[in-house]
C-alpha cells in the first residue's frame, strides 16, 4: 500500500509543478522546425513520415524516435501546444515513478527511494526538459533509460534466482532442466534490456552512458563484483559462517536470494554488446552534420576543458541552490576567469578524494558521484556541442539522479542515532520536496510563450545574444517592430558576425520602411556569409522593391543554387517573374515551393493569382481552395475565390452558397470597412438570387469606395448596381 501511495504522491506532484503547461504556447526555440513549422511532422503519422524520421536530421540532431512522438502528436492532436506539453509531462511523471520502483526493488529502502524519485520529479531543473515540447528527447530517453534499468534488475534477480534454484535440484537432469529454464529467462531479460537501450539511444543519444551506469550498479547496490562486494553482504555472509565464495547475500526488493559473485571482466564482458550500441550511437551523433562545432567557433581544447570543469560546478550549485536558471547561459567572451577554474578543480578533487575512502562502507558516494560525471561526459563540452551555451539545465536530467542518491543515503546514515530520527527526517523531507516543488512551478512558469521565456533568460544573464535574437523574433511576430529592432542591434553588438541576427534586422528595417539600411545588413551578412540563402533571398526583395527587379532576380537565383529547397527564394522569383509577365515559370518556380513546403499558403495565393491573370480560372479556384485548406482566414483570397465562384462565365465553376459564405466570412474579418469585400458579397448575393441584399451591399461598397477614392469600384459599381436592379447577376471575364 505505501508503494502505490507514493507512486500516486510522485505522479500528482509532476501534475502541480508542470500541469500548468497545458495553457502553454510552443516557444520559438526549435519548437518551429521541430514541430509547427514542419511540413513533413504536422502531416502525422504515414510510412513515409515515418521513413522521414529515420533519414533526417531536424536541428542537428537525429532522433527518429522523438521525431515520431511528435509525429504523433500531431496526429491525435493537431498544433494543440497545450497536447504536445502535457505528453511530456506524463512521460516525466512515469519516469519519476519507474525511478522510484527501481530503487526500491535494488536497494529494499522505500522512503529513501521515494525522495530520490520525488527530488527528481519536481527540481526547477527539470522544467527546461519537462516544459519545452523540443525537449521531448530528454523525457522519452529517460522512459527507456528506467526500464532498461528494470529489466537489466529483473535480469539480475533471475540470475541469482537461477543460482539459488539450481543449488537445491536433485539429480542431473533436474538441474540441467532447471538451468535451461533459467537460462532462457536471463537472456529473456538481458535482451530487453538492450532493446529498451537501443530505444534510448534512438531517442536521445545521450544515454550512451548507460553502460557505465549498469557497471556503477553491479557494484552498488547490486553488489555482483568479485571482491568489491560491498560491506552489508560481506555482513551477512559472515553472519550465516559461510565458508565458500561461491554466493554472497544482499537484500533485494525485500527477500533474501543469492548474490553470485562476478569477476570485474565479466560484467565489462556482459556489457559488450551495450558498449557496441554506445559507440555506434555516439559515431552517428557526430556524422550528423551541424551538431559538433568544429569550425571557427569552437572552443580552443583548454577552453572546453575549462568550462567542463566551471559547468561540473555549476550543477552541483543548481542542484543544492536552484536560483537564477535560464534557458541559455552564454560562454564568457574572454574565456572563464582562470581563479574559477583553479577553485573548480580544488571542488572537485576534493570531494573525489572525499568520497573514494567511503567505498568500504559507504559505497553509495562513490557510485552517485561517478554516475553524476560520468553521464554529465557526453554534454560536458569536451566535445563542443553548441556554439551559444556554455552549459544547460536539460543536461541534467538524469546525471543529476546520481547526486541524489549519494546525497539521500548519506543523510540517512549520518542521522542514524539522531533522536526522534523519523519525525526530523520526515519534517526535513517535506520541507524540501515543498520547496523545490514551489521554485520547480514558478521556473515553469517562464516557458508560458517566447516572450516571457526569452525576458526571463535576459534577465537572469548578460551579454546573451542568442535571448536578445529570440526576444526581437518573438516581438517581430507580434508586430512590434521598433522593440524587434533594438534587440536585434543588441545581438549584433555582442556578436557582430551574428548573421540571423543582421538579416531578420533587415527585415524589420524594411517592413519599417528603412529600406536602404535594411540593404546593407543584408550586404554584411554576405560579407562574412556569402552562401546565406535567406539572406540573399531577402535581399532580392528589398532590391525588388527599390526597382532593380534584374538585381533582384539574380540574388534569388543565387538563393537558390545555395539551397535548391528554400521555397522561400523560390516563391520570390515567382513573384519577381511575374510581375515581369513571365507567367509560366513563375508558376512553375510557385509549385516547386509548394512541392519543398506544401502548407505555403501564400505560394497557394500568389499561384491562384497567376492563373487568374492567364484566364485559366479552374487552376485558379482549386489554388486558392488550397490555400484555404492550409489556412483558412485569409481575407484576400476569400475575397478573390468568392468574386470567381460568383462571376465565373463557366456555369459549373460557379458556386453561390459558397461564395456568399467566403465573401461574409472575408467581410467579418475586414469589420465591414473594405470596399472590395462588399463589392464580391454583393455579387455573390446576386448569384443566390438576393438581389435586394446585393443592392444595398453595392452602395455601401459605392459609398466607402469614394470615400476611399477607389476609382476602379467607383466606375464598375454603378454598372453592377444597374444590373442588381434587373434581377441580374454579375459575369465576369478575366483580362
Amino acid at each position: 500500500m505505501q508503494v502505490v501511495c507514493v507512486c500516486v504522491f510522485l505522479v500528482l506532484a509532476v501534475l502541480a509543478v508542470f500541469g500548468q503547461t497545458a495553457g502553454f504556447h510552443f516557444v520559438n526555440y526549435d519548437d518551429g522546425p521541430n514541430v509547427y513549422d514542419n511540413p513533413v511532422v504536422k502531416k502525422g503519422l504515414s510510412v513515409p513520415t515515418i521513413g522521414w524520421a529515420f533519414t533526417h536530421s531536424p536541428i542537428s540532431n537525429w532522433i527518429p524516435l522523438t521525431t515520431l512522438s511528435h509525429i504523433m502528436d500531431c496526429q491525435l492532436f493537431g498544433l494543440n501546444a497545450g497536447s504536445h506539453h502535457l505528453v511530456n509531462v506524463l512521460v516525466h511523471a512515469a519516469n519519476a515513478v519507474l525511478l522510484f520502483l527501481v530503487l526500491r526493488r535494488m536497494t529494499g529502502s522505500l522512503w529513501r527511494s521515494a525522495f530520490v524519485a520525488a527530488v527528481f520529479a519536481v527540481h526547477p531543473l527539470r522544467a527546461e526538459s519537462v516544459a519545452w515540447v523540443s525537449e521531448r528527447k530528454d523525457v522519452l530517453s529517460g522512459l527507456f533509460f528506467m526500464l532498461a534499468l528494470l529489466t537489466y534488475l529483473r535480469y539480475v534477480e533471475n540470475q541469482k534466482a537461477s543460482s539459488f534454484a539450481s543449488s537445491f535440484a536433485t539429480g542431473t537432469e533436474d538441474r540441467n532442466a532447471t538451468e535451461d529454464r533459467e537460462s532462457r529467462k536471463q537472456k529473456y531479460w538481458y535482451a530487453l534490456t538492450l532493446v529498451f537501450f537501443a530505444l534510448g539511444l534512438l531517442a536521445k543519444s545521450m544515454v550512451a552512458t548507460l553502460p557505465f551506469v549498469l557497471l556503477l550498479l553491479d557494484w552498488w547496490p547490486l553488489g555482483r563484483m568479485e571482491r568489491v562486494q560491498n560491506a552489508e553482504c560481506r555482513m551477512q555472509n559472515a553472519e550465516r559462517g559461510e565458508q565458500k565464495a561461491e554466493s554472497r547475500k544482499q537484500k533485494i526488493g525485500g527477500g533474501e536470494v543469492r548474490t553470485p559473485s562476478v569477476p570485474i571482466w565479466g560484467l565489462v564482458k556482459e556489457k559488450i554488446p551495450f558498449f557496441l550500441l554506445s559507440a555506434g550511437s555516439c559515431v552517428a551523433a557526430v556524422l550528423v552534420p551541424g551538431l559538433v562545432v568544429n569550425d571557427a567557433r569552437q572552443l580552443s581544447l583548454l577552453d572546453r576543458i575549462a568550462n567542463a570543469l566551471i559547468s561540473y560546478v555549476v550543477y552541483l550549485r543548481q542542484m543544492v541552490f536552484p536560483a537564477g536558471l535560464a534557458t541559455s547561459y552564454p560562454n564568457p567572451p574572454n574565456g572563464q576567469p582562470n581563479w574559477e577554474v583553479f577553485l573548480a578543480c580544488v571542488l572537485l578533487a576534493a570531494i573525489s578524494s572525499g568520497v573514494v575512502p567511503c567505498q568500504r562502507k559507504r559505497q553509495y558516494l562513490l557510485a552517485g558521484w561517478l554516475w553524476y560525471l560520468g553521464m554529465l561526459v557526453p554534454v560536458i563540452g569536451i566535445v563542443q556541442i553548441s556554439q551559444d551555451a556554455a552549459h544547460a539545465d536539460r543536461y541534467t536530467y538524469l546525471p543529476e539522479i546520481g547526486l541524489a542518491i549519494a546525497g539521500t543515503w548519506a543523510v540517512a546514515d549520518w542521522s542514524a542515532r539522531w533522536r526522534h530520527r523519523q519525525a526530523v527526517l520526515g519534517g526535513l523531507m517535506t520541507a524540501v520536496i515543498g520547496a523545490l516543488a514551489v521554485c520547480g512551478r514558478i521556473q515553469t512558469c517562464y516557458w508560458r510563450d517566447s516572450e516571457t521565456l526569452w525576458n526571463r533568460t535576459l534577465s537572469c544573464t548578460s551579454d546573451n545574444s542568442l535571448a536578445h535574437y529570440d526576444l526581437g523574433m518573438a516581438l517581430l511576430d507580434k508586430g512590434a517592430k521598433e522593440q524587434a529592432i533594438a534587440h536585434f542591434r543588441k545581438a549584433i553588438e555582442i556578436k557582430p558576425d551574428y548573421a540571423k541576427a543582421r538579416n531578420n534586422l533587415g527585415v524589420a528595417l524594411f517592413e519599417e520602411g528603412a529600406k536602404e539600411e535594411a540593404i546593407a545588413q543584408y550586404h554584411k551578412v554576405l560579407e562574412f556569409k556569402p552562401d546565406d540563402a535567406e539572406a540573399r533571398s531577402n535581399l532580392g526583395v528589398a532590391l525588388f522593391e527599390k526597382g532593380d527587379r534584374d538585381e533582384a532576380i539574380a540574388q534569388y537565383r543565387r538563393a537558390l543554387k545555395i539551397d535548391p529547397k528554400y521555397p522561400q527564394a523560390e516563391y520570390n522569383l515567382g513573384n519577381a517573374l511575374a510581375s515581369e509577365g513571365q507567367l509560366d515559370e513563375a508558376i512553375a518556380h510557385f509549385r516547386e515551393a509548394l512541392k519543398i513546403k506544401p502548407d505555403y499558403a501564400r505560394a497557394w495565393s500568389s499561384l491562384g493569382l497567376v492563373f487568374f491573370q492567364k484566364g485559366d480560372i479552374k487552376e485558379a479556384i482549386d489554388a486558392w481552395e488550397k490555400g484555404l485548406e492550409v489556412k483558412p482566414d485569409q481575407p484576400d483570397v476569400q475575397n478573390n475565390l468568392a468574386w470567381l465562384l460568383a462571376t465565373a462565365l463557366e456555369a459549373t465553376l460557379r458556386n453561390g452558397p459558397k461564395a456568399v459564405a467566403l465573401a461574409e466570412r472575408a467581410n467579418q474579418l475586414n469589420g465591414g470597412s473594405n470596399a472590395p469585400v462588399l463589392h464580391t458579397l454583393a455579387a455573390a448575393y446576386a448569384e443566390m438570387g438576393r438581389f435586394g441584399d446585393a443592392r444595398t451591399t453595392a452602395r455601401r461598397a459605392l459609398d466607402l469606395a469614394v470615400a476611399q477614392k477607389n476609382g476602379d469600384l467607383t466606375a464598375k459599381l454603378p454598372e453592377e448596381i444597374k444590373l442588381y436592379e434587373e434581377n441580374k447577376p454579375v459575369r465576369d471575364t478575366p483580362q
